[in-house]
């Protein structure tokens, strides 16, 4: 087919993007070539936006329905990373290498891998674009695009992260530099932030502050580290039952917790964190650091942005009991690019999965929807080395837990649990499509109450 044919016999035309001509032909062939490598076909019966968590999971569920060549996934990064095991990478608990395989090894087998970036998405025509203006049409649509770091918006980042005392378990360039800066601490003030916007695994940046004292307790350092939580937020934690657990520990640890502080800028030559008063807007206050770590603003991916297919913040908006789109019948979201109103983690996605499936399911019948979700996630709240408070709870910040026990308390077990089972709990069933949520075990544990 030649390069005008690609272009011209497409019914979704992208504004602004022009026709070649077809003295252009030869010309672009070389760029046909490998746009033919990104995607087989250009048409699905399921495409799926995004190779994460959601993902993964749910072109595996979608395989075991439609067949695996009916289902393609875009995603460009090569190598795919279990992000809940960073909090431990950063504290020096685990190796980064545990929390990464290659994409195509998690890919479901027989199922298109579409290694090019979505610019744009047309619902109205059912389509979507990649990089080098190539459509890909779809029956159903899944979107599980995740959410982006904006480190850009704090002033002296990322630049800053080329000096010493600062990092970040957010990223796969900085967690490491967490646990450099945690082991080279001397003395002085160790300040973790929260950024002023939604985030993923809203536990994680207290986290790492509690594994740092343990750390420093451990390394006869503690006395010389003043350890601060400077939050844009004005509680420690969303969920009240373990809010109050949490603030006991940081009462016991002499930990300081400034509220409604918002870090905006970065100094890294003069170990100087730059906080806004959110109570106070313009008034900001300097902080010396001699460890820093920041959890970055984050949002919406760009190509979400004024999409037509998301709400008005950029999240793609759907119905939270359902995960079906809201206006577009076919179109549905799964995980942190939504506008679910519940915490963004991989606990989450795993419940949102199961979901996910049943309603696909039924509008592939032309059916109503019936299976709802309740808005459950988790957040293993890692409060030492060996110590974890295993908070879950759903949409309207009540505790829904899986065990029939305490789980405000600190638990051995549950470390474990975070550091050991999970992990393999998510290669081997999450990522496969058979794992979608605790509440099957909680369903049992709780019978055997009665």
């Amino acid at each position: 087919m030649s390069a005008i044919g690609v272009v011209s016999s497409c019914s979704c035309l992208r504004p602004g993007v022009r026709l070649r001509k077809p003295g252009m032909e030869k010309m672009s062939s070389f760029g046909l070539h490998t746009a033919a490598r990104c995607a087989a076909k250009d048409y699905y019966e399921v495409l799926v936006l995004g190779g994460g968590t959601g993902g993964i999971t749910m072109s595996a569920r979608m395989k075991r329905k439609v067949g695996a060549g009916n289902v393609a996934v875009v995603e460009p990064s090569k190598t795919h990373y279990y992000q809940p095991l960073w909090t431990l990478v950063g504290g020096g608990a685990k190796q980064l290498a545990t929390s990464a395989r290659p994409t195509g090894s998690v890919m479901p087998k027989g199922v298109e891998w579409i290694k090019s970036r979505v610019t744009a998405l047309d619902p109205d025509k059912n389509c979507i674009w990649l990089e080098n203006d190539i459509k890909v049409s779809y029956k159903y649509l899944i979107i599980a695009l995740g959410i982006s770091l904006h480190y850009e918006k704090i002033k002296g980042l990322p630049e800053g992260f080329h000096h010493p005392k600062i990092g970040s378990n957010y990223s796969v360039h900085t967690v490491e530099k967490t646990w450099k800066a945690l082991q080279d601490f001397k003395e002085g003030n160790a300040i973790f932030t929260f950024p002023n916007t939604p985030v993923k695994c809203a536990g994680a940046p207290q986290k790492i502050m509690y594994l740092s004292e343990a750390y420093w307790r451990k390394t006869g350092k503690r006395s010389k580290a003043n350890i601060m939580f400077n939050t844009s937020l004005g509680v420690i934690f969303g969920v009240k039952k373990y809010a109050d657990a949490l603030l006991e520990i940081i009462k016991e640890r002499n930990i300081t917790v400034n509220y409604k502080r918002n870090l905006v800028e970065v100094r890294a030559d003069k170990q100087e964190a730059v906080f806004e008063n959110l109570d106070k807007p313009g008034v900001t206050e300097v902080h010396q650091y001699e460890m820093l770590h920041v959890t970055p603003p984050m949002g919406p991916p760009d190509v979400l942005i004024n999409s037509p297919v998301s709400d008005e913040m950029g999240w793609v908006d759907v119905d939270k009991e359902t995960l079906q789109h809201k206006k577009y019948p076919n179109v549905f979201g799964i995980g942190d690019c939504t506008n679910l109103p519940t915490s963004k983690t991989a606990a989450a996605i795993a419940a949102q999965s199961g979901v996910l499936d049943k309603t696909i399911s039924l509008v592939m019948k032309n059916q109503l929807p019936t299976k709802k979700y309740d808005g459950y996630t988790s957040c293993p709240l890692v409060t030492g080395y060996n110590k974890v408070i295993l908070a879950e709870f759903d949409y309207n910040a009540q505790p829904l837990e899986t065990f029939p026990i305490d789980q405000s308390k600190e638990r051995i077990t549950m470390y474990h649990m975070k550091a050991d089972m999970m992990p393999f709990l998510y290669w081997n069933a999450l990522l496969k499509g058979y794992w979608g949520g605790p509440a099957p075990v909680r369903k049992l544990m709780h019978l055997g109450l009665k």
